[in-house]
């Protein structure tokens, strides 16, 4: 059975846990940058019941400020961790903009790649995937918010551009997962929007990632450090998978989950 299949049921949405190998990401950046304790955070997500890890080697936050990442650094902060973590047996998926690491690490047992350009920003990407023949991940994303334009239809339209580039390359389309890119290109009222509205991406007949865990938005509504948005996460995935999300990708596996089966039991009490 392909592995989305495997994962993604109409009844309850698979919650992806993060892994974040990095010095300045803008929630953990620094805490796993350790194999040891990397490996162990790993294997408590998947104790807590995460469907899927997802490890990335650079920060993408859209604030800007992070140092630039080669491909060798990415694959360096890798290395010590990824065959531990993909020996765990739990789907491993690789977060990367960057075709050369997504290779690699497919090459290593990663069996999704997670690509927060959507195909859009290295053209080796969607090349690598159809040869890998595995699932893709491919978030919107922009270079700078505008306030003033309708966030919906610019999704729409990246999606259009990600998916014909897809097509192209040869990735079945059965393979592909649809991310809105929640705080990406988007001031927070955007973000809102683009989570509220999430069945206006139904018509592409994909499942759809939501990655809000933690994200500034929040703070606009209830002034927070990224460590003090728990709640406000859970409230948004909550709504989030209410209006069609079937992953959910989190740095709290534990509560997100609790709370996910909690609402799902509630939905389907007779």
């Amino acid at each position: 059975m392909p592995l989305l299949d495997r994962l993604l049921s109409p009844k309850r949405a698979a919650v992806m846990g993060i892994l974040n190998l990095t010095p300045d990401s803008f929630s953990d950046g620094g805490r796993f940058v350790d194999p040891w304790i990397a490996l162990a955070h790993a294997k408590r997500m998947i104790e807590e019941g995460a469907d899927i890890i997802d490890i990335g080697a650079e920060s993408t936050r859209p604030y800007g400020g992070q140092a630039p990442v080669t491909a060798e650094m990415e694959k360096e902060r890798l290395a010590p961790v990824l065959a531990g973590v993909v020996a765990l047996g739990t789907p491993v998926s690789i977060d990367t903009m960057k075709a050369e690491v997504a290779d690699w690490a497919l090459r290593q047992g990663a069996a999704i790649a997670n690509d927060v350009w959507g195909l859009q920003r290295d053209a080796d990407m969607a090349g690598v995937i159809a040869r890998h023949d595995v699932p893709v991940i491919v978030m919107h994303n922009r270079d700078k918010a505008d306030p003033a334009i309708d966030i919906i239809a610019d999704i729409q339209a990246f999606f259009e551009r990600s998916l014909a580039i897809a097509d192209k390359a040869g990735i079945r389309r059965e393979r592909i997962v649809l991310d809105p890119g929640i705080g990406f290109g988007k001031v927070p009222a955007q973000s809102m929007i683009a989570i509220r509205e999430l069945d206006a991406f139904a018509h592409f007949g994909l499942p759809i990632l939501i990655g809000l865990s933690r994200k500034r938005f929040i703070a606009s509504v209830v002034p927070s450090e990224p460590h003090q948005r728990l709640g406000g996460s859970i409230a948004a995935n909550l709504i989030a998978v209410q209006a069609g999300a079937s992953i959910v990708r989190t740095h709290d596996v534990a509560d997100t989950l609790q709370a996910l089966r909690v609402a799902e039991a509630i939905r389907d009490a007779s």
